[in-house]
């Protein structure tokens, strides 16, 4: 019994003495929380004062330069602050002076013109590159005068050269957009709510008449632009008229060619590389040849090629169904003026202008067809011919390769700066760059009279006229056919026949001396 009651007391005392155990261990986490509690209390304090203290410290020297104003005010606001050592604010002079000089202004934009828009422009250009650029200073003077916002044209990317080229791979369309917005309002592409319209299938698509004056664009085309809110004009070329145009119009045309259209600058550098090699060996010549397979092909021009070459030529010409010309009589549309000169042709004609056997005559065309077969005489009479493809490396035109247009800049950019240009043809390019060199001074174009020109060759090659006599008559008939001042040629109704406006834009063009002013009335 008394056992009995010894171990319940036993085991009494040690349940007590376990509940003793975890009441005391309970007590000791509660005591060991309530110092971690006390802990982080304690951090949070420092904490808040730290912040606090900053915050006065911040706010008091916030004081001080405020206070100081007039002393640390222009430094502080030119990136000046007080803790630069002496050889930093030394550094920061002199970058100051660097950006603040004269020879690296800050390039001032003209300010955006405000006015009620009327919709928007969309435009997609056809042809080579010089047909497109008219057509793009054509439809910015258009956008401007209708009072919308053009969007940046889409390039032609289905035609002979099939180039996939856009507007920023050739111009440089940051330069464009700004350089003319005190003008018109350009966009890289239409707003989110217009564009979805557009993709719905909510605008209006049609090529514009040809050889229209600005009223149709009013009377016609805008108020299909007020009525759609976009209007998509898919053909560009040649849509403003030559003449009779309002003054204004005529000058932004102009302003748009010579200067809101720059070529990207990569385009720029090459093509300064180009002329910088050029210029190291002397004066040069371009000789834009329009001798290339697609121009004989289109023309129907076959003089000296092989049978197998006309059979070639006149396939390809049937392969093009928007080639509307098909049955064509060769010689008599060269007798009429109408075919590019042949590169013999060419050689005969410089020899006869006297130009310098020695001078470098640079190519500015696509590969010549026939090949050397076909430039053998020229390069016989004048050794000092090269190309883009001869003068530069390899690797400075892998990224211009397979993009005509690209090329075509290049050669573009050796034209304007060449001692003379000398166009086989009066195709896009010779008109626009002929027009060009007009506006940068009159420099020396020789304009091909091909119609006298080739009924001079062939009295010569069937011995009609001694060397001395054709080359008499080949001087005496371009003694004015040199890029000289002279006003368009206007024929009502037949605006084709009439001179082209990129190719004397006389309007825009420095004023005259007494003596071409003289000249420019008697003729």
């Amino acid at each position: 019994m008394c056992k009995i009651k010894g171990c319940e007391e036993t085991n009494r005392r040690r349940r007590w003495g376990i509940m003793g155990l975890k009441t005391a261990a309970f007590a000791g986490d509660r005591l060991e929380k309530l110092r971690n509690s006390g802990m982080v209390s304690r951090s949070r304090m420092k904490l808040w004062m730290i912040r606090a203290t900053t915050s006065v410290l911040l706010w008091t020297c916030l004081v001080q330069l405020t206070a100081l104003s007039e002393t640390w005010g222009p430094r502080v606001l030119k990136g000046w602050p007080s803790c630069f050592s002496q050889e930093s604010a030394a550094s920061a002079a002199v970058a100051l002076d660097v950006h603040s000089s004269p020879e690296l202004p800050a390039r001032v934009l003209p300010p955006k013109r405000v006015y009620k828009n009327n919709g928007y422009l969309m435009v997609s250009c056809n042809g080579g590159l010089n047909q497109m650029r008219a057509a793009i200073c054509d439809m910015v003077a258009i956008a401007r005068y209708l009072n919308v916002t053009l969007v940046v044209p889409e390039l032609d990317k289905t035609s002979f050269w099939n180039d996939p080229s856009e507007f920023q791979d050739i111009f440089d369309v940051d330069h464009f957009i700004t350089s003319l917005r005190d003008e018109v309002r350009i966009l890289k592409e239409l707003p989110p709510r217009v564009k979805r319209r557009v993709e719905m299938g909510m605008f209006y698509t049609m090529p514009p008449v040809s050889w229209s004056d600005i009223s149709y664009y009013h009377n016609q085309i805008l108020p299909l632009i007020q009525k759609y809110k976009v209007v998509h004009l898919n053909r560009t070329d040649a849509r403003l008229a030559n003449n009779d145009q309002p003054m204004e119009l005529q000058r932004l045309r102009c302003r748009v060619n010579f200067s809101a259209l720059k070529f990207t600058p990569q385009i720029e550098e090459l093509g300064r590389k180009v002329i910088k090699i050029l210029r190291q060996n002397g004066p040069f010549i371009v000789l834009h040849l329009r001798y290339e397979m697609d121009m004989l092909a289109f023309s129907g021009c076959t003089q000296g090629c092989n049978t197998e070459e006309v059979e070639e030529l006149t396939r390809m010409r049937y392969a093009y169904p928007w080639w509307k010309e098909k049955i064509i009589d060769s010689d008599m549309k060269r007798k009429e003026g109408l075919c590019p000169l042949t590169p013999e042709e060419t050689a005969l004609t410089l020899r006869a202008l006297d130009i310098d056997p020695n001078i470098q005559i640079y190519i500015a065309a696509g590969e010549i067809y026939g090949g050397e077969r076909r430039l053998s005489s020229l390069t016989s009479f004048y050794p000092n011919l090269v190309r883009k493809e001869t003068l530069l490396e390899p690797s400075d035109l892998r990224f211009f390769q397979n993009h005509s247009s690209q090329m075509a800049a290049l050669d573009y950019l050796v034209s304007l700066e060449s001692d003379i240009f000398v166009p086989t043809y009066d195709g896009n390019m010779a008109k626009v760059v002929e027009g060009h060199r007009r506006y940068l001074g009159y420099k020396k174009t020789i304009l091909l009279d091909r119609r006298m020109l080739v009924d001079l060759i062939d009295k010569y090659n069937f011995g009609s006229l001694t060397w001395d006599e054709f080359s008499a008559a080949v001087k005496d008939a371009h003694a004015l056919r040199m890029g000289n001042p002279s006003k368009r040629l206007v024929i009502p109704d037949r605006p084709k026949e009439e001179d082209y406006f990129y190719a004397n834009p006389w309007e825009c063009l420095q004023p005259l001396n007494e003596d071409e002013r003289l000249l420019l009335d008697s003729i």
